[in-house]
C-alpha cells in the first residue's frame, strides 16, 4: 500500500549560521510533539510519499521519525 503525505505545522528556528532546525511538530489536531534531536539532515526524495527536498531524521520520545521539508516551503510527515 502507497503512503501519503501528511503536512503538519513544525516550529522551527533559523539558527545564526542559517540552518533551518525543527523543534516541534503539530498535528492538525494540535497534538505537539518535541524534537529531541536531530540525527541527519540531507536532501533526499521520500521513497514511500513521493516528493523531495531536505530531510531530517528526528529522534521523537526515543525513535527515529523523518521529516520532510520540501522546497516550496511545506513540512511532511509520511504516513503510516
Amino acid at each position: 500500500m502507497d503512503k501519503a503525505k501528511i503536512y503538519v505545522k513544525v516550529e522551527a528556528e533559523f539558527t545564526t549560521d542559517g540552518t533551518l532546525r525543527p523543534q516541534c511538530i503539530i498535528w492538525e489536531d494540535g497534538r505537539r510533539f518535541e524534537i529531541d534531536k536531530i540525527t541527519d539532515c540531507r536532501r533526499a526524495a521520500s521513497l514511500k510519499a513521493g516528493g523531495a527536498g531536505l530531510r531530517y531524521t528526528c529522534m521523537i520520545s526515543g525513535s527515529p521519525h523523518y521529516l520532510f521539508y520540501e522546497e516550496n516551503y511545506k513540512w511532511f510527515v509520511e504516513d503510516k
